[in-house]
């Protein structure tokens, strides 16, 4: 049998580049519902020469002999490389686990429905009584997936303990991230019990405002997407206006993206796709896909600023930049620092009221209701990140077959009863919710220093997306950390975030 060919970095980029677009449109299609099956497992195959042990050898040889951004480059090339080998060997695993998720249904007063159908049904009921029973039926559903998805969870370990040579999952995390996930969990938990006084000021005033007087004294998450959506403001944010006000609300930042030709708007409505909304930058900057799936509501307009962050991001790379520097970054912590600062531009009273006609009082009590969503998603993101540090501590002996403080600690940390059976649903790869809290920590700071810098104004000043380009042509080469100290904070001080969630 003859052997694969190994790749110089070079030819392996290039390479890598065409199968990482076309791997991103497959996802793409089947996200939207244009696609009913995933077909990713035939893709690995046509790649497969890409993926190999023989490969990864002779990527980290190269890399052993650079130094600098050559180095950083072949160090992303090489964790590429491994997760390939990965996904490699679980492709058909993980598409049939896809397919059967595309296929299961539930049935909700008679109508029978897709499960991610109902995933999205829960935010625009009104009745507090149907939330519940649709949650019941949701969560249910989603729980006879348990035993695929710990299986899949832990064939891939097997296979990334194997491939980066660390059996420790948080140490292999730590190394790619480059921080001490504890020491970030201990700032984040003391931001969390500073704010706790004025989060549960905001929780009790709000959760009466918008579940009403029949509420249990703790609600199921089932009234998460019910509560992001702001429904009883629904005649205010109206699904109608979303578009054009983001639109306008980018515009006066400076960002015309009705000119940006490589960022593709998917804002239809399909029973299949799949209701949150995100960006797939199949090839940055030429082709980036905006996707979300209007419902009504405020959360309508805070998922489109924050995908338009990521969007602008990907698609203002300079397209000089090696590809592993346009597409390719050690984590998501930096990228989800502009989804999150253009998202924080619906904190400001002055939206508010430039957009929707309210009056100052009116635009001040509005503002406050993204205030407190954010401050319960932050604390949500919190007590997983905790939650999480002790599942993937304790996976060697339990092999993911316990939920652990999943409920307790998300319950605690929210006031929002979540159900144990979520516990592996409820868990992205590679401790995202790591990403996204040290995303929290340098958008506040980012938006401190705007403040600064620019002024209370700085939401609607072309000034603020002439600072937003310079950092968008690095691609995604900077860390997140490095951010920071351009921004003149240590990457931990948590001291704007508090002062954001305190501000209630």
């Amino acid at each position: 049998m003859a052997s694969t060919a190994v790749r110089s970095a070079a030819e392996f980029e290039e390479r890598l580049q065409q199968y990482a677009y076309e791997r991103s449109e497959e996802g793409r299609r089947v996200r939207v519902g244009e696609k009913e099956v995933s077909e990713q497992a035939a893709i690995i195959a046509r790649y497969r020469d890409l993926f190999t042990r023989d490969q990864l050898d002779a990527l980290h040889t190269e890399e052993d002999a650079a130094s600098g951004d050559e180095r950083e480059r072949l160090y992303r090339l090489r964790k590429t490389c491994e997760s390939g080998v990965i996904s490699s060997e679980l492709a058909e695993q993980e598409d049939a686990f896809e397919n059967a998720i595309l296929q299961a249904r539930v049935t909700f007063r008679g109508e029978e429905m897709p499960l991610r159908s109902a995933q999205a049904r829960l935010a625009v009921l009104d009745s507090y009584a149907d939330r519940e029973e649709l949650g019941e039926l949701e969560r249910t559903a989603s729980a006879t997936f348990n035993p695929a998805r710990r299986d899949l969870l832990e064939a891939r370990e097997q296979l990334d303990a194997d491939v980066s040579g660390e059996p420790d999952p948080v140490a292999r995390n730590e190394e790619e991230k480059a921080i001490s996930l504890y020491d970030l969990q201990r700032v984040l938990v003391a931001a969390s019990e500073a704010t706790t006084e004025a989060y549960d000021r905001l929780r009790d005033r709000w959760f009466d405002r918008l579940l009403g007087p029949e509420r249990d004294a703790q609600p199921t998450h089932a009234h998460v997407h019910y509560l992001r959506r702001v429904s009883p403001l629904e005649s205010t944010y109206t699904k109608e206006k979303a578009v054009d006000i983001c639109l306008a609300t980018t515009l006066a930042l400076g960002f015309d993206m009705t000119a940006i030709p490589n960022i593709h708007l998917d804002l239809e409505d399909r029973p299949q796709k799949n209701p949150r909304a995100c960006v797939i930058a199949s090839n940055p900057p030429d082709v980036v896909h905006l996707i979300t799936r209007a419902q009504g509501g405020l959360s309508d307009y805070q998922a489109f600023l924050h995908e338009a962050g990521h969007a602008l991001h990907y698609a203002g790379v300079d397209p000089r930049l090696p590809y592993t520097f346009r597409s390719i970054s050690r984590d998501h912590a930096l990228t989800e620092i502009y989804s999150y600062i253009f998202e924080a531009v619906t904190r400001e009273p002055g939206w508010h009221a430039q957009y929707f006609g309210l009056t100052d009082a009116q635009a001040e009590e509005n503002a406050e209701v993204t205030l407190f969503l954010e401050a319960l998603l932050y604390r949500r993101y919190t007590a997983k990140l905790s939650y999480e540090l002790g599942f993937w501590s304790a996976f060697a002996e339990e092999r993911g077959t316990s939920s652990r403080d999943y409920s307790a600690q998300l319950t605690a940390a929210t006031g929002l009863r979540y159900d144990e059976r979520n516990y592996l649903s409820d868990m992205d790869a590679g401790f995202y919710s790591a990403d996204y809290l040290r995303a929290w920590i340098r958008s506040a700071q980012l938006r401190a220093y705007l403040v600064r810098e620019i002024g209370d104004d700085w939401w609607r000043s072309t000034a603020t997306g002439e600072l937003l380009r310079e950092l968008f042509l690095e691609g995604t080469r900077p860390t997140s950390e490095e951010v920071a100290g351009r921004l003149g904070y240590e990457p931990f001080d948590t001291t704007p975030l508090v002062a954001d969630l305190s501000a209630a």
